[in-house]
Formats: structure tokens, sequence, C-alpha cells
């Protein structure tokens, strides 16, 4: 058997031709967004005719393609192509920044570069960083026509379960982005993992707000709607394109991150809009507020939110249904108990051991923590990635061998109750380490996230560990921000005092207010604490229990 992904395609493409597997926006006409449509048949056409363009500029199996294009046609026909000829694409985030940009690709080495000619144009002032570049391809305005003199011959070279099918950097939310090593085998997983957990239909229709995921629908049979929005910052989305396209185009599915989807909520709330045609709302790259969910479920009104927890190294891990969390674990979590991010999936196994700094070797060099005590998340299952690209300490660090299996440790906190359900307490290196202990940022910051007007919290840490003050930052809703001192004094008082006075959060005694949080480029929702923490370490005064005024950031 050939474990190539790029199988699913052709497959689909014989089982469905006709049936739409790809919807283009080409803009507005009236009320409605004009679409270019492409069945199953012609992708599949496309895609071989690209894959023989591809090879006939020098990229063979094993070749690793840097891909500088645009999501949309571009992206999904060009991956196929590659993973067809067997050659590796590399993707990079478009907006973690042109340094890091560069060093990524620098280390990687790519062979082939394949994007628009502005990426083109880079890869040659920037020339140190692209050394390894044998051929360019430029992706303009004419390159899908000049795919038209070329014949539709089905090509799939055979691929092993290990053999190397791409390179998917992290987005960088706690470090550097590290390139993950994915295999033919995992992305086969992943298919089976997701449609099972999920119960996807062929014939359903999906606009994913994270391009990558686009990847995977034509092995479900279903349809993929390109989202208006630029992938570089999702969090500038206009709600209104992504609203008109679920209700033009009946969409069934759809993955998000939680702040986009709270501008969705917003915007549909405002107008009394409900979105009918939705099955399942997938809702991942945070921790998702329970107020989101709770005010989601009144617009999909026939549909279910779910909250998957993974990462790019181990995709899906858990996962928990909307219900659940209203009806089980909502209050839990409001008192300060972690998010609930569900049960493993079929296939995946987790523990929980005890936190350390240092690499793990083997598995019987860690130490296993009974149900209910907070420690370091490992995972192991067909979908856990072996290693990060030329990283060798990196890999050390993440992974933990047991015989021929990997663990890889999540980089994140939280324990399993009695029941098995795995709850999520945050991020290790975000943990804030005092003299009176640990405090984890997650359940801390729920407490905080409920209150009227808050938008989201950060728990910080001024100083250094293990002696580090404990502080927390409110980024208030759009319409909350205080106007003077006298409103801002009172709500931060209110604030404080709102923790009860026998929890963990009751150490808080400094609170600052910040009108947008540094965020992940990814899905804009994981806040970049640590960078918080730089700003505010050097701040003299803040308001605290005795009554010191905020400082904003501006007014340092």
């Amino acid at each position: 058997m050939s474990f190539n992904v790029a199988r699913f395609l052709p497959q689909t493409a014989s089982a469905q031709p006709d049936d739409c597997a790809l919807k283009i926006p080409q803009g507005w006409q009236g009320e409605s967004i004009r679409y270019r449509s492409l069945s199953f048949e012609e992708l599949e056409s496309l895609s071989n005719r690209c894959a023989q363009s591809l090879r006939q500029r020098g990229v063979q199996p094993g070749t690793r393609v840097q891909l500088a294009v645009r999501p949309g046609l571009e992206l999904i026909l060009i991956t196929f192509a590659l993973f067809k000829l067997g050659a590796v694409p590399v993707v990079i985030d478009p907006g973690m920044g042109m340094k890091n940009f560069l060093t990524c690709v620098k280390r990687t080495r790519p062979e082939v570069l394949v994007g628009i000619p502005m990426a083109i144009w880079l890869s040659r002032i920037f020339w140190t960083s692209f050394k390894g570049i044998k051929s360019r391809i430029s992706v303009g305005s004419g390159f899908e026509n000049s795919l038209d003199r070329l014949a539709d011959e089905s090509i799939l070279v055979p691929a092993q379960e290990d053999d190397l099918a791409a390179i998917l950097f992290t987005s960088g939310s706690t470090g550097a982005p590290k390139g993950v090593l994915y295999e033919h085998g995992m992305f086969d997983a992943q298919v089976r993992l997701i449609g099972e957990t999920y119960n996807i239909s062929r014939g359903e229709v999906d606009l994913p707000m994270l391009p990558i995921f686009a990847l995977f629908n034509p092995a479900f049979g279903m349809t993929t709607v390109v989202p208006e929005m630029n992938p570089s910052r999702p969090a500038t989305v206009d709600p209104k394109n992504i609203v008109q396209a679920i209700l033009q185009n009946e969409v069934t599915n759809s993955f998000g991150s939680p702040v986009l989807w709270s501008k969705i909520c917003r915007y549909c709330q405002d107008r009394s809009i409900q979105l009918p045609s939705i099955k399942r709302v997938l809702m991942a790259g945070a921790p998702v507020p329970t107020g989101l969910i709770k005010d989601f479920k009144t617009v999909i009104v026939n549909g279910e939110i779910h909250t998957p927890y993974g990462a790019t190294e181990s995709l899906p891990v858990s996962s928990i249904s909307g219900k659940r969390i209203l009806e089980e674990t909502m209050g839990k979590t409001n008192q300060g108990a972690g998010t609930c991010v569900g049960f493993p999936v079929s296939g995946m196994n987790v523990r929980i051991i005890r936190i350390s700094n240092s690499p793990i070797p083997g598995l019987s060099d860690a130490e296993e923590l009974p149900a209910g005590e907070i420690g370091e998340i490992i995972v192991k299952g067909p979908v856990v990635t072996k290693g990060y690209d030329r990283l060798d300490e990196a890999t050390a660090k993440a992974k933990i061998f047991d015989g021929n299996a990997v663990w890889h440790r999540m980089g994140d906190t939280g324990y399993r109750d009695e029941a098995g359900n795995l709850w999520f307490c945050g991020r290790m290196a975000e943990r804030v380490l005092t003299k009176r202990g640990v405090l984890f940022t997650d359940p801390i910051e729920a407490m905080f996230n409920q209150q009227e007007g808050v938008f989201r919290s950060a728990l910080i840490g001024l100083g250094d560990a293990p002696q580090q003050t404990p502080a927390i930052v409110i980024e208030p809703c759009v319409d909350h921000w205080p106007n003077n001192k006298e409103i801002e004094t009172a709500w931060a008082k209110q604030l404080l005092d709102s923790i009860p006075s026998d929890s963990a959060a009751a150490q808080i005694k400094q609170l600052f207010f910040h009108k947008a949080f540094p965020v992940d480029v990814r899905h804009n929702a994981k806040i970049h604490r640590l960078t918080l923490a730089k700003e505010f370490g050097g701040s003299c005064s803040k308001y605290s229990r005795t009554g010191i005024l905020p400082v904003y950031p501006s007014e340092k």
C-alpha cells in the first residue's frame, strides 16, 4: 500500500468527478460573493499538469520545495502536485516576521522556491538565506495558463509510511519557530482520526480559516470554500465576508481560532443572524472562553462546537464538545480548575509527568503523576511527529523514546481527572514561579476572563524565578476601555476584589491594562505572556490592592 497523502485526490475525483472541490472568491457582485468553482475531476487534472511542470523544472522525490504562494487555488494545487511527485513542501507562516522567516529558510535549505514574484525577488536580495536554491519558479498571473499545454498524465509516486512528506513550522508563540518533520503515515493517520472523531460525511462544505486544513478535504470528499481573509493577519478578517460565505455556500464545517469566532459571533448577534447550515465548528489555537461557546450556540442553532487539543507536532490529541463544556466542565473552569480538553481521541495515549526543564531520554526517566496532580503533558500515537528539522537539541528536549515509540512533550501543563478527562493549565514556559509556589496561567486567567468587560487576561511573572511577583494584565473589550482615572481605579479594584480570598489567584496584588495583547501570527489567539512580562517588568507603579493607580504602556 502507498501512503502518499496525495492519493485521496484521484480517489475522490474518480468517485465524485463532478462534485465541487474548490470555490475561490472573485470579489463581490451586489450582496453576494462571486466564486470560481472547480470540480474534483478538474482539480485532479490541474494538479497532474502542475506536477508535470514542476518535474520538468527539476523537482524530484525528496526535493525540498519552499512554498511562498497565496492561499487558495495555488497553494492547494501546488501542494498536491508536490505530494504526487514525492517532493517535500516547506510551509512557513508568512506573518512570522522577516527575520524569523529567513532564519527558517536558511536552516531548512530548500532546493527549489515556488512563489509569487515578490518572493522570487526577495530570495535574490536575501540570497544568503536562499543559498541552496537551484531553481526558482514564479507563480504569477499566467501560471495556470502555462499548464494548458501539458497533457493530463496521472502522476503518483509511491510513498512509504515513514517517508518525509512535508516540513510545517510551529507558530513560535513561546520560542523560535521550528520545522516539524511530517511523514506520509502521519498525514494518513490525521485524516483517519479527524474523520472518525467528527463524523465528517462526503458532500459536506468546509470553510477553513487555517489554509493548511484545506489539504485534508479531498480525503473527505468535502468542498473547500476559500475564505476572504489575510492569512498573515487573521484577526483583521471582516466577519461580513465569513458570514456571507457560510450562508451563500451552506457551509457545514469550519475551523478557526477563538478570536476569529468571537468576532463572527458578535457580528451575528448584533444583526440577529443565525447560521443554520453549520454542523460543526472547530475552535482551536488557544483555550476557548466558555462565554464564547455559550453565545455561539445561539448562532449555530443546528450545529455543535468542538474544541480539539493538539499542536503542530501532534494533532489531534483530544477533543470535547461545547455541549459537554456547558453541561459538565464550565463551572469548574470558572472556579480555576483549568480548561477541560476532553478525552484522548482513538489511538492517542496521554500521560502526565513531573515537570522538568531538562531532556528526558527514555520513558523510564519520567515520573508519572497520579490523577488530579498538575504536571507536564506528554502524548504518544500515530500522529506524533518524531523530530524537528536540523534541530537535534530541540528534538532531544521535546521527545521521549519508549522502545520504537516516541512520546512528544507538549510543552503544556495539565492533569487527568478520575474519569480520564485531560485538563489544560497553560504553557510550561509561562508558569509563574513565586516564593509561595507555582501559578499556572489558564486557571488564574479564567477567573478574570469571566468578569464583565474583560476580553482576555494574561498572568505574568515580574522578576526572576523562583522569586517572581505575579501580576495580571487585562485587555478590556473594545467598548469597555476606561476613559478616565476614576473609572480605571474603580474597575481595577473591582477586578481584584472579585477573586475569592481562598483561591491561588488571590496572591495577585498587581494589575495592568493593555489595549491589544501581542499574540501569535497563526491564530491571533496565543498570548505572548513573556513579551508582556518584559513590557511591564520595568514599571514602578501599577494598580494594587493598596490603591496605586494603573500604568499603561503608552504612559511608561
